[in-house]
C-alpha cells in the first residue's frame, strides 16, 4: 500500500502545482487587460492635453510643437474651405443645408501621401514582463 500513497501523494503534488499554475497565469491574464485599460487611459489623456495645448498655443507655439500646430491649423482651414464648398453645391442643387452628403473614396496605395510618425521608444520600466 505504500506504493499507492506514494502515488497518490505525487498526484496529488501535481494537481496542487497545476492549480497554482493556473491561478498564477489567471492573475497575469488580469494584469495584462488591466494594463491595456491604463494604456488606453493615457493615449486618452495624450489627445485631451495635445488639444488642451492647440487651443492655448496652436497660434504661437514653438520649438517642436511648431510644426504640429501647424498641420492642424492648415487642416481646419482645408475642412472650412470644404464646408463652404459643400453649401454652395447644396444650394445651387436646391438640397437643404443639413442634407446628407454620401461620398465614396478610393485611393491606390501607391498614391497614398500618408504621413507616418514613428513611434516613441518605450522606457524599461514600461515594458511587460515575459510568461516564462
Amino acid at each position: 500500500m505504500a506504493f499507492f500513497d506514494e502515488l497518490k501523494g505525487k498526484a496529488t503534488d501535481l494537481v496542487q502545482s497545476g492549480v497554482a499554475k493556473s491561478m498564477q497565469l489567471a492573475e497575469i491574464a488580469k494584469l495584462k487587460t488591466a494594463n491595456m485599460g491604463e494604456e488606453d487611459t493615457i493615449k486618452k489623456a495624450y489627445v485631451e492635453l495635445g488639444k488642451l495645448y492647440y487651443a492655448e498655443h496652436g497660434a504661437v507655439a514653438g520649438g517642436a510643437y511648431a510644426a504640429a500646430c501647424e498641420r492642424i491649423t492648415a487642416a481646419k482651414a482645408a475642412i472650412e474651405t470644404n464646408n463652404e464648398r459643400i453649401s454652395q453645391l447644396k444650394a445651387a442643387a436646391g438640397e437643404p443645408e443639413d442634407a446628407p452628403v454620401e461620398v465614396e473614396i478610393t485611393v491606390a496605395a501607391e498614391e497614398s501621401n500618408v504621413t507616418e510618425f514613428p513611434a516613441q521608444p518605450e522606457s524599461p520600466e514600461a515594458e511587460e514582463p515575459k510568461d516564462e
